[in-house]
Protein backbone atom coordinates (compact mmCIF):
# COMPACT_ATOMS: atom_id res chain seq x y z
CA UNK A 1 0.00 0.00 0.00
CA UNK A 2 1.23 3.73 -0.81
CA UNK A 3 2.19 5.64 2.19
CA UNK A 4 1.32 9.22 0.76
CA UNK A 5 -1.67 10.00 -0.66
CA UNK A 6 -2.77 9.72 -4.67
CA UNK A 7 -1.97 13.36 -6.54
CA UNK A 8 -4.53 13.49 -9.35
CA UNK A 9 -3.09 17.55 -9.43
CA UNK A 10 -6.31 20.07 -9.05
CA UNK A 11 -9.70 18.95 -10.60
CA UNK A 12 -10.87 21.55 -13.02
CA UNK A 13 -14.61 21.47 -12.46
CA UNK A 14 -15.17 23.61 -15.59
CA UNK A 15 -13.34 21.09 -18.28
CA UNK A 16 -15.44 18.57 -20.18
CA UNK A 17 -14.67 15.48 -20.27
CA UNK A 18 -12.73 14.81 -24.14
CA UNK A 19 -15.12 11.89 -24.97
CA UNK A 20 -17.89 12.43 -23.09
CA UNK A 21 -21.71 11.47 -23.85
CA UNK A 22 -23.59 14.67 -24.61
CA UNK A 23 -26.26 13.75 -22.49
CA UNK A 24 -24.08 13.43 -19.42
CA UNK A 25 -25.28 9.35 -18.49
CA UNK A 26 -23.19 7.86 -16.36
CA UNK A 27 -21.84 4.58 -17.61
CA UNK A 28 -21.96 1.46 -15.00
CA UNK A 29 -18.43 1.24 -12.90
CA UNK A 30 -17.99 -2.88 -11.98
CA UNK A 31 -15.31 -4.95 -10.44
CA UNK A 32 -14.76 -8.78 -10.46
CA UNK A 33 -13.14 -9.80 -7.29
CA UNK A 34 -12.59 -13.37 -8.51
CA UNK A 35 -10.82 -14.33 -11.55
CA UNK A 36 -12.57 -14.69 -14.64
CA UNK A 37 -12.12 -17.29 -17.16
CA UNK A 38 -10.98 -15.24 -20.51
CA UNK A 39 -14.24 -17.86 -22.62
CA UNK A 40 -17.08 -16.66 -20.06
CA UNK A 41 -15.22 -12.91 -20.07
CA UNK A 42 -15.73 -12.37 -23.97
CA UNK A 43 -19.05 -14.12 -24.38
CA UNK A 44 -20.28 -11.66 -21.17
CA UNK A 45 -18.46 -8.57 -23.03
CA UNK A 46 -20.63 -9.59 -26.45
CA UNK A 47 -23.49 -10.14 -24.98
CA UNK A 48 -23.83 -6.70 -23.28
CA UNK A 49 -22.48 -4.58 -27.03
CA UNK A 50 -25.06 -6.40 -28.39
CA UNK A 51 -27.46 -5.39 -25.57
CA UNK A 52 -26.11 -1.56 -25.89
CA UNK A 53 -26.30 -1.39 -29.34
CA UNK A 54 -30.14 -2.30 -29.37
CA UNK A 55 -30.59 0.01 -26.51
CA UNK A 56 -31.63 -2.42 -23.86
CA UNK A 57 -28.57 -1.78 -21.96
CA UNK A 58 -26.50 0.83 -20.53
CA UNK A 59 -22.63 1.49 -20.94
CA UNK A 60 -19.96 -0.28 -18.87
CA UNK A 61 -16.80 -0.49 -17.55
CA UNK A 62 -16.22 -3.92 -16.25
CA UNK A 63 -12.88 -4.36 -14.16
CA UNK A 64 -11.20 -7.56 -13.66
CA UNK A 65 -8.34 -10.09 -13.43
CA UNK A 66 -7.80 -13.43 -15.53
CA UNK A 67 -5.95 -16.03 -14.83
CA UNK A 68 -2.33 -16.64 -16.40
CA UNK A 69 -3.41 -16.53 -20.32
CA UNK A 70 -2.10 -15.39 -23.28
CA UNK A 71 -4.52 -13.86 -25.82
CA UNK A 72 -3.66 -13.22 -29.92
CA UNK A 73 -5.13 -9.97 -31.72
CA UNK A 74 -6.07 -9.89 -35.13
CA UNK A 75 -3.04 -8.88 -35.93
CA UNK A 76 -1.14 -11.11 -33.76
CA UNK A 77 1.93 -13.02 -35.94
CA UNK A 78 2.85 -17.43 -35.11
CA UNK A 79 6.27 -16.26 -34.47
CA UNK A 80 5.76 -14.10 -31.60
CA UNK A 81 4.17 -16.89 -29.62
CA UNK A 82 7.46 -17.91 -27.98
CA UNK A 83 6.02 -20.48 -25.81
CA UNK A 84 2.50 -22.14 -27.03
CA UNK A 85 2.31 -24.55 -24.00
CA UNK A 86 3.60 -22.03 -21.40
CA UNK A 87 0.10 -20.69 -20.71
CA UNK A 88 -3.60 -21.40 -22.76
CA UNK A 89 -3.63 -19.18 -26.20
CA UNK A 90 -6.95 -17.77 -26.99
CA UNK A 91 -7.72 -16.13 -30.13
CA UNK A 92 -9.37 -12.90 -30.30
CA UNK A 93 -11.26 -10.32 -32.35
CA UNK A 94 -9.60 -7.22 -30.71
CA UNK A 95 -6.92 -5.22 -32.24
CA UNK A 96 -3.60 -5.96 -31.89
CA UNK A 97 -1.26 -8.66 -31.56
CA UNK A 98 0.09 -11.27 -28.67
CA UNK A 99 -0.90 -9.82 -25.20
CA UNK A 100 -0.57 -11.74 -21.52
CA UNK A 101 -3.24 -11.50 -18.90
CA UNK A 102 -2.85 -12.77 -15.04
CA UNK A 103 -3.40 -12.37 -11.59
CA UNK A 104 -1.88 -8.61 -10.88
CA UNK A 105 -3.04 -7.45 -14.03
CA UNK A 106 -6.15 -4.81 -13.73
CA UNK A 107 -7.83 -4.94 -17.29
CA UNK A 108 -10.53 -3.25 -18.15
CA UNK A 109 -13.08 -4.24 -20.33
CA UNK A 110 -14.81 -1.06 -21.89
CA UNK A 111 -17.86 -1.24 -23.31
CA UNK A 112 -18.93 2.11 -24.68
CA UNK A 113 -21.25 3.72 -27.23
CA UNK A 114 -19.95 5.47 -29.22
CA UNK A 115 -22.99 6.90 -31.63
CA UNK A 116 -23.51 8.54 -28.29
CA UNK A 117 -20.10 9.82 -27.68
CA UNK A 118 -17.44 10.50 -31.22
CA UNK A 119 -17.55 8.08 -33.93
CA UNK A 120 -13.96 8.68 -34.32
CA UNK A 121 -12.20 5.47 -33.74
CA UNK A 122 -8.52 6.90 -33.45
CA UNK A 123 -10.21 9.03 -30.91
CA UNK A 124 -11.41 6.81 -28.73
CA UNK A 125 -8.12 4.77 -28.69
CA UNK A 126 -6.46 8.14 -27.83
CA UNK A 127 -8.60 8.48 -24.98
CA UNK A 128 -8.14 5.28 -23.53
CA UNK A 129 -4.60 6.25 -23.81
CA UNK A 130 -5.23 10.24 -22.41
CA UNK A 131 -7.11 7.52 -19.71
CA UNK A 132 -4.40 5.16 -18.16
CA UNK A 133 -1.56 8.03 -18.48
CA UNK A 134 -4.07 10.45 -15.99
CA UNK A 135 -4.65 7.29 -13.65
CA UNK A 136 -0.49 6.93 -13.69
CA UNK A 137 -0.49 10.38 -12.72
CA UNK A 138 -2.06 9.98 -9.39
CA UNK A 139 0.86 8.24 -8.54
CA UNK A 140 3.86 10.71 -10.05
CA UNK A 141 4.41 8.47 -12.78
CA UNK A 142 4.46 9.66 -16.34
CA UNK A 143 2.48 7.96 -19.02
CA UNK A 144 3.81 8.54 -22.51
CA UNK A 145 2.59 7.24 -25.76
CA UNK A 146 4.60 6.79 -29.44
CA UNK A 147 3.74 7.27 -32.89
CA UNK A 148 3.31 3.74 -34.17
CA UNK A 149 3.14 1.99 -31.20
CA UNK A 150 -0.51 1.69 -29.34
CA UNK A 151 -0.27 1.54 -25.34
CA UNK A 152 0.83 3.76 -22.62
CA UNK A 153 5.05 3.42 -22.02
CA UNK A 154 7.16 4.33 -19.07
CA UNK A 155 10.53 6.06 -20.17
CA UNK A 156 13.65 4.38 -17.79
CA UNK A 157 16.81 6.08 -17.36
CA UNK A 158 20.29 5.50 -15.76
CA UNK A 159 23.79 6.99 -16.27
CA UNK A 160 24.37 6.55 -19.46
CA UNK A 161 21.24 4.71 -20.94
CA UNK A 162 17.53 4.75 -21.15
CA UNK A 163 15.16 2.45 -22.04
CA UNK A 164 11.10 2.70 -22.52
CA UNK A 165 8.78 -0.07 -21.12
CA UNK A 166 5.48 -1.32 -22.01
CA UNK A 167 3.04 -0.55 -18.79
CA UNK A 168 -0.43 -0.93 -20.09
CA UNK A 169 -2.17 -2.35 -23.16
CA UNK A 170 -4.95 -1.33 -25.56
CA UNK A 171 -7.07 -3.62 -27.72
CA UNK A 172 -10.42 -2.75 -28.69
CA UNK A 173 -13.37 -3.92 -31.06
CA UNK A 174 -15.93 -2.19 -32.41
CA UNK A 175 -19.86 -3.59 -33.47
CA UNK A 176 -22.41 -1.28 -34.71
CA UNK A 177 -19.87 1.39 -33.01
CA UNK A 178 -20.29 -0.46 -29.70
CA UNK A 179 -16.43 -1.17 -27.93
CA UNK A 180 -15.61 -3.98 -26.34
CA UNK A 181 -12.07 -5.40 -25.33
CA UNK A 182 -10.27 -2.54 -23.81
CA UNK A 183 -7.26 -2.15 -21.46
CA UNK A 184 -4.73 -3.90 -19.26
CA UNK A 185 -2.17 -1.82 -16.52
CA UNK A 186 0.26 -3.68 -15.14
CA UNK A 187 -0.38 -3.29 -11.03
CA UNK A 188 1.76 -6.16 -9.61
CA UNK A 189 2.24 -9.10 -12.41
CA UNK A 190 4.87 -11.86 -12.55
CA UNK A 191 6.60 -10.08 -15.59
CA UNK A 192 8.15 -13.10 -16.47
CA UNK A 193 5.06 -14.23 -17.88
CA UNK A 194 5.68 -12.03 -20.47
CA UNK A 195 8.27 -14.05 -21.40
CA UNK A 196 6.66 -16.56 -23.66
CA UNK A 197 5.42 -14.06 -26.26
CA UNK A 198 6.71 -11.00 -27.91
CA UNK A 199 4.54 -8.64 -26.39
CA UNK A 200 1.93 -6.78 -29.19
CA UNK A 201 4.90 -7.62 -31.84
CA UNK A 202 6.86 -5.41 -30.51
CA UNK A 203 10.83 -6.12 -29.97
CA UNK A 204 13.73 -4.36 -28.11
CA UNK A 205 11.16 -2.85 -25.46
CA UNK A 206 10.74 -4.43 -22.35
CA UNK A 207 7.52 -4.57 -20.03
CA UNK A 208 7.13 -2.90 -16.68
CA UNK A 209 4.32 -2.73 -13.79
CA UNK A 210 3.81 -0.04 -10.96
CA UNK A 211 5.35 -2.72 -8.56
CA UNK A 212 8.08 -2.81 -10.51
CA UNK A 213 8.40 0.82 -10.96
CA UNK A 214 9.06 1.27 -6.98
CA UNK A 215 5.33 2.19 -6.37
CA UNK A 216 3.68 -0.47 -4.00
CA UNK A 217 0.44 0.13 -5.03
CA UNK A 218 -2.86 -1.98 -4.20
CA UNK A 219 -5.39 -3.45 -6.46
CA UNK A 220 -7.81 -1.33 -5.05
CA UNK A 221 -5.45 1.83 -5.68
CA UNK A 222 -5.26 1.23 -8.70
CA UNK A 223 -8.51 0.83 -9.53
CA UNK A 224 -9.72 4.40 -7.41
CA UNK A 225 -7.38 6.17 -10.23
CA UNK A 226 -8.36 4.37 -12.90
CA UNK A 227 -12.31 5.64 -11.73
CA UNK A 228 -11.32 8.97 -11.45
CA UNK A 229 -8.97 9.13 -14.46
CA UNK A 230 -12.46 7.84 -16.30
CA UNK A 231 -14.57 10.05 -15.03
CA UNK A 232 -12.43 12.86 -16.16
CA UNK A 233 -11.73 11.92 -19.68
CA UNK A 234 -15.18 9.95 -20.42
CA UNK A 235 -17.72 11.14 -17.71
CA UNK A 236 -19.50 10.01 -14.66
CA UNK A 237 -19.91 6.43 -13.48
CA UNK A 238 -22.45 4.78 -11.59
CA UNK A 239 -20.91 1.28 -9.14
CA UNK A 240 -23.10 -1.46 -10.69
CA UNK A 241 -22.53 -5.16 -9.75
CA UNK A 242 -20.41 -7.25 -12.58
CA UNK A 243 -22.22 -9.03 -15.40
CA UNK A 244 -21.71 -12.38 -13.29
Amino acid sequence: MLDQPLNPGPPDIDAAPIFGRADGLAAGWAVSRAPVAYPDAVAAMEARAEAIARGEAGELVWLLEHPPLYTAGVSARAADLIEPDRFPVFESGRGGQYTYHGPGQRVAYVMLDLGRRTKDVRAFVAALEAWVIEALAAFNLEGQIREGRVGVWVERKGPGWSREDKIAAIGVKLRRWVSFHGVSLNVEPDLSHFGGIVPCGITGHGVTSLVDQGLPVTMDEADAALKAAFERVFGPVADVGPPF
